[in-house]
C-alpha cells in the first residue's frame, strides 16, 4: 500500500503561467487530484494520465461539497490512493481554508506539506500596475475577506482605514458597504 500523503497546492490567481516549479512537478506526481473552482483547468494538462482528477469546487452560493466533505474525502483518499494533491486557487492560505484541512489531517496523523501559491491579493494589483507598497507613499498593506461583511461582521473598519493600502477579495456582495 502507497504511503498516505497530502499536498495542499496553490494554484497561483488564475493565469496558468503564474503557477510555481514546485506546484507543476507536486501535480505530476499525484495520485489524485481534488481541485477547485479558481484552480485553472489548463494546470491539470500536468497531471499523469493515470491520475483521479474530481473537481470538488465551492462559488459563493454553489458548492460542489462542503469543506466538512471535502476534509472526509481528502482523508479517505490518501489512505486509499497515497498521494493526493489538493489544488486551490490563489495560495492555500490566505482565505482558501487550507488551515482547516491541514487540521483535519493532522488529527489523523496524514503527512502533508504545503506549497505556497502567488495569491491574487498581490498579483492582481501587479498586473494592473498598482504596487501595494511603494516608498514613500505607503509601507503597509492589508488583505481583507470583503465577503464578511455586513451587520454581523467582525472587520474593525476604522482600524482597516488607517492602513496603507487595502485588498479586499471576494468583496463584491459588500462592496457598497465596503466603499
Amino acid at each position: 500500500m502507497k504511503s498516505s500523503f497530502l499536498s495542499l497546492v496553490g494554484a497561483g490567481p488564475g493565469d496558468p503561467e503564474l503557477i510555481t516549479l514546485k506546484a507543476i512537478k507536486t501535480i505530476a506526481s499525484a495520485d489524485v487530484i481534488l481541485y477547485d473552482a479558481l484552480a485553472n483547468d489548463a494546470l491539470l494538462k500536468y497531471a499523469s494520465p493515470t491520475a483521479i482528477k474530481r473537481f470538488v469546487g465551492k462559488r459563493y452560493g454553489c458548492h460542489a461539497l462542503s469543506q466538512q466533505e471535502i476534509n472526509i474525502l481528502i482523508i479517505e483518499y490518501a489512505c486509499s490512493h497515497g498521494h493526493v494533491v489538493r489544488l486551490k486557487g490563489g495560495d492555500p492560505f490566505v482565505f482558501g481554508r487550507g488551515g482547516e484541512e491541514c487540521q483535519a489531517l493532522a488529527a489523523t496523523g496524514i503527512r502533508y506539506e504545503v506549497v505556497p501559491g502567488v495569491s491574487s491579493a498581490i498579483a492582481v494589483p501587479a498586473y494592473a500596475g498598482i504596487p501595494v507598497t511603494q516608498r514613500g507613499v505607503t509601507t503597509t498593506f492589508a488583505v481583507v475577506a470583503g465577503h464578511t461583511g455586513g451587520a454581523e461582521s467582525d472587520i474593525d473598519w476604522a482600524a482597516i482605514s488607517k492602513i496603507g493600502t487595502i485588498v479586499f477579495l471576494m468583496g463584491v456582495e459588500h462592496m457598497s458597504e465596503i466603499v
